[in-house]
C-alpha cells in the first residue's frame, strides 16, 4: 500500500472538502507530499488527528485542543422536500451522489449514502436542505469513496462531451467566413500601414 493509500485509508471520506483540497484523496496526496499539515480534517477529530500524526510520525498533541473544538459531529442532509423545486443544485454539488431526483422534480436524500458534507446546503436557492446532527455515521466510506471517485470521472467525461459538443458544431461555412475575415482584417492592415 502506498503512503498516499495509507493516508486516505485513514481519512473518514466524507469528501466535505473542508480540508481546503476536493475530497479525501487529495488531502492524503498533499499530506504524503508534505504540503498540507495533519489538522485539517474536522470530520475525523482528534482521532483521525492522532492516526494521522502516528502513521506519518508527527506529533499531534499541538494540535488536539484545536482539533477538539472543530470536530464536527456527524450529521445528514434532510430536504423539506413540499419546499424543493427540483432545481438539482443539490444534486450536482453532492460529492457521493447521494440526493436523488430529476429537474423540476422533488429530490430526496439516500440516508445510507449521505456523508454529512453539507455541500448540499449552500447551492440550495430556496433553502430547503438542512444539517441534523445523528448519533453515528450511516454511510460506508469505502462505499463512499468509490461513489466519489465514479462521480469525478462521470463529470470528466461529460466536460470532455460538452467541449467535443461545441467543437463539431462549427460548420465548415462557419470556419471558412471566420478565416475569410481574419484576411479581410489583415489585408486593412496592410493596406493601412503602406499609406503611412
Amino acid at each position: 500500500m502506498s503512503v498516499v493509500d495509507a493516508i486516505d485509508a485513514l481519512l473518514p471520506q466524507t469528501q466535505c472538502g473542508e480540508c481546503q483540497f476536493p475530497g479525501c484523496k487529495p488531502y492524503a496526496m498533499a499530506l504524503a507530499s508534505k504540503l498540507a499539515p495533519i489538522d485539517r480534517c474536522p470530520p475525523g477529530g482528534v482521532k483521525t488527528l492522532r492516526a494521522l500524526g502516528a502513521l506519518l510520525n508527527i506529533d499531534p498533541s499541538p494540535y488536539e485542543a484545536d482539533m477538539a473544538q472543530k470536530t464536527r459531529a456527524p450529521s445528514i442532509a434532510v430536504i423539506d422536500e413540499p419546499a424543493c423545486i427540483g432545481c438539482t443544485k443539490c444534486i450536482t454539488a453532492c460529492p457521493v451522489d447521494a440526493i436523488v431526483g430529476a429537474g423540476k422534480f422533488m429530490h430526496t436524500v439516500i440516508e445510507t449514502e449521505c456523508t454529512g458534507c453539507g455541500l448540499c446546503v449552500a447551492p440550495c436557492p430556496v433553502d430547503c436542505i438542512t444539517m441534523v446532527p445523528i448519533a453515528a455515521a450511516h454511510f460506508d466510506p469505502e462505499k463512499a469513496k468509490r461513489r466519489h471517485h465514479e462521480k469525478i470521472i462521470r463529470d470528466l467525461k461529460h466536460q470532455q462531451q460538452k467541449a467535443h459538443s461545441y467543437q463539431t458544431q462549427k460548420h465548415p461555412q462557419d470556419i471558412e467566413a471566420k478565416q475569410a475575415y481574419i484576411l479581410q482584417a489583415l489585408e486593412r492592415t496592410k493596406a493601412k500601414k503602406s499609406h503611412e
